[in-house]
């Protein structure tokens, strides 16, 4: 993966290799974290270990990001990762997890639940991807619609695209160390057209499916969202709530859409608070 931040098992899913690991004693209230697009296990980080004393933290790379496989025809739809995550759960024998997902892995975890049946302690959404009017800028449906000619642009132009796409989901700007790491997956040879390939799977009609089902959340629900989210905007947080019975709402103030890195410390304290809320 990147810097310290490295997932040392394996699972092999439907979809390829997945990378994943677990962080706290074994033992603890079980936790699960989904990234979104184009992220990874990577943004999670902080808040993963924040929560692994008092918790048992479960992360993953998605099939076709980070530092899972990826592989030309692979599919990286929403629906083909809501399939492997309940084959994961599974296979990591968990019944009831508490699940944080954020962006495009909010509806991941929310068919995973509605559609192929995987059962949650609790739930919080962070900056999700949902249907209303939140798919997908210009420059996105233009990737979208061309990935086989973005693929081949030149590395050096790649480069630069990927990096500027990424630092537009940050408020206050990244790091220069932690702007690397969220880019590296996408430049190698496989990366590359990794990158537009998931743009390319990433189609509404996986979000309206889910959104149907909604009003059958029977269970706590929190929505986390970054006050100063461009990617996906905030008023979006309350369009989601209303959708879900019993939802509440919080917004964390100064974030963008990568509310992670942006306002881990803040995030963090909505999160654990959201978790010691069991029972």
């Amino acid at each position: 993966m990147t810097g310290d931040w490295k997932l040392t098992r394996t699972y092999e899913s439907a979809q390829g290799t997945v990378r994943w690991d677990v962080l706290g004693e074994p033992g603890g209230p079980p936790v699960v974290l989904l990234h979104g697009t184009p992220w990874s296990s990577y943004t999670w980080r902080a808040v993963a270990r924040a929560l692994a004393p008092r918790h048992r933290v479960y992360v993953w790379d998605m099939p076709g990001y980070g530092s899972s496989e990826k592989y030309e025809g692979q599919d990286v739809s929403l629906g083909a990762q809501a399939r492997v995550f309940t084959e994961l759960l599974a296979h990591w024998e968990l019944e009831r997890p508490a699940v944080l997902a954020h962006d495009f892995g909010g509806t991941v975890a929310a068919r995973a639940h509605l559609l192929h049946g995987a059962a949650y302690e609790r739930l919080a959404l962070v900056d999700v991807v949902v249907a209303f009017d939140s798919w997908g800028s210009p420059t996105y449906q233009l990737m979208a619609a061309h990935p086989e000619v973005f693929s081949q642009l030149p590395p050096a132009l790649h480069r630069a695209l990927v990096r500027e796409y990424i630092a537009s989901a940050s408020f206050p700007g990244l790091r220069g160390d932690v702007h690397d790491s969220l880019v590296a997956p996408w430049l190698d040879e496989a990366g590359q057209p990794a990158f537009f390939r998931q743009i390319a799977q990433n189609d509404h009609r996986w979000t309206e499916e889910a959104e149907r089902h909604y009003a059958a959340l029977d269970l706590p629900v929190l929505v986390c969202w970054g006050a100063e989210d461009q990617w996906i905007t905030a008023q979006n947080a309350r369009r989601l709530a209303e959708r879900i019975p019993g939802a509440r709402v919080r917004l964390i103030e100064g974030a963008g859409h990568l509310v992670q890195e942006d306002a881990p410390a803040e995030l963090c304290a909505a999160l654990d608070g959201f978790l010691r809320e069991r029972g």
